[in-house]
């Protein structure tokens, strides 16, 4: 009987594409694995290989023809002592050929009232599609296998004639099978445009070990893809000449010895952001959905990598801290953080954030604003490079490279380059953070 030939999904996310160009012609002979078509999906033009032999008895969707759907008929396939006037004058969308009157009338429950001989429709596992040819279903549907029990060996693992034609009927599906395993919940957490299934079939055959998401990594992946996918960011870059601190932090660390304190770059970077937040008040913000709140204090809050994961604890009133009070609260916080020991109230809040990978050897990257702040700094490391002085001489200095991440809803353009502006002019002239 007529087999219907549909648009393939050639990529885990494609749901329709563009039928480009046809590589055969209506009579053309053709067999498995021979090119059919070019197609664009969304990434890329594809060829389409045949999955099953035959003639192309008609071609339904006309070269260039763009936004075909996945799964929607294209063209059909004619078996061995078929016609085209086994085709019928079914619509080019979706043709369903006559059925033969020798042809068997065993059909599974749920299509009584399709033409017998038709192909089940596609099957799906936990939500995912099988990939299987219309011929390759309907075999299955009559010696009642389960399809998703079957290795496809077609292309892009797609199920064929010849793998269903040998497999046992022990792989016969039941019916009263629950949909979804007791561990559906966490695939459903993948933030991917791919079901779980979909990507461990892309990988069959390849050694991989599976790591189910715990809570944290579920919260974060689905925070970031929010963050991703409402906040409309932009991005700020500036460079900091760091001599002068580094020579105030070398002062400052001598004469806090004795008490067994400390200073960082990053317990600076903390303190010129706090007061760059009061010095552009406009940027001490957040987004509430149909408003947004300006924040008075300078709550700053500062990423910190944790097993599994990471947290942002918040350092509330930073611009009112001493360095060395400031220095002492983030290594508590983050010491605990690392411990999993914060209470709730020391990572929710804050205006803005600071991401710091300098210690990793990263020289400059873009952080994803953490919701609902209004933005978030990225950090780089202190990099000795060659500079122009301010009297045109060429000479070496310790520069870092800062991006901030902007929520436009927020913070528009030439108010973001004014805090900037205000955090770097606080790092080379570090003495005025004391004032």
């Amino acid at each position: 009987m007529p087999t219907e030939i549909l648009m393939p999904a050639l990529s885990p996310t494609m749901e329709e594409g563009t039928l480009a160009k046809w590589l055969v012609k209506e009579g053309d002979a053709v067999a498995s694995g021979d090119i059919l078509a070019e197609i664009e999906t969304d990434k890329a033009t594809m060829e389409f290989e045949a999955v099953d032999e035959g003639t192309i008895g008609k071609i339904l969707i006309e070269a260039g023809t763009d936004g075909v759907k996945v799964n929607t008929p294209i063209a059909v396939l004619l078996e061995e002592g078929e016609s085209a006037d086994d085709i019928g004058s079914a619509p080019a969308k979706a043709p369903e050929p006559k059925a033969d009157a020798g042809a068997k009338t065993e059909a599974p429950a749920d299509s009584a009232d399709k033409p017998a001989a038709a192909a089940p429709p596609a099957p799906k596992v936990d939500g995912a599609r099988i990939f299987a040819s219309p011929l390759a279903r309907r075999i299955a549907a009559e010696k009642g296998l389960d399809l998703s029990q079957i290795t496809g060996s077609g292309p892009h693992g797609r199920i064929v004639k010849a793998d269903v034609e040998g497999a046992k009927p022990a792989a016969a599906a039941k019916a009263d099978a629950p949909a979804a395993k007791p561990d559906a919940p966490a695939k459903a957490a993948m933030p991917t445009g791919a079901s779980a299934d979909q990507v461990a079939r892309m990988y069959e055959g390849r050694e991989y070990e599976e790591v189910p998401l715990d809570g944290m990594r579920r919260t974060v992946a689905a925070r970031l893809t929010e963050a991703k996918q409402t906040i409309p960011h932009f991005y700020l870059r500036r460079d900091v000449t760091l001599d002068a601190l580094m020579k105030f932090r070398a002062d400052l660390n001598k004469q806090l010895e004795p008490r067994g304190g400390k200073l960082s770059v990053n317990d600076f970077i903390i303190k010129a952001s706090a007061m760059a937040l009061q010095a552009v008040p406009d940027c001490n913000a957040v987004w509430a959905g149909d408003r947004m709140l300006r924040l008075k204090p300078s709550d700053v809050a500062v990423a910190v990598a944790v097993e599994g994961g990471l947290f942002t604890p918040v350092l509330k009133d930073a611009h009112l801290k001493s360095l060395s009070a400031l220095s002492a609260e983030m290594k508590d916080l983050a010491t605990r953080a690392r411990k999993k020991k914060l209470a709730p109230h020391e990572y929710i809040g804050g205006s803005m954030a600071i991401s710091n990978l300098g210690m990793f050897g990263i020289e400059n990257f873009d952080a994803v604003i953490n919701p609902p702040h209004g933005s978030i700094l990225a950090v780089g490391a202190g990099i000795r490079k060659p500079v122009v002085d301010k009297d045109g001489a060429v000479t070496t200095a310790t520069v870092m490279s800062m991006t901030l991440s902007v929520d436009h809803r927020v913070i528009d353009g030439a108010l973001g380059a004014e805090f900037l502006k205000e955090v770097v002019s606080y790092l080379e002239n570090p003495v005025t953070m004391l004032a």
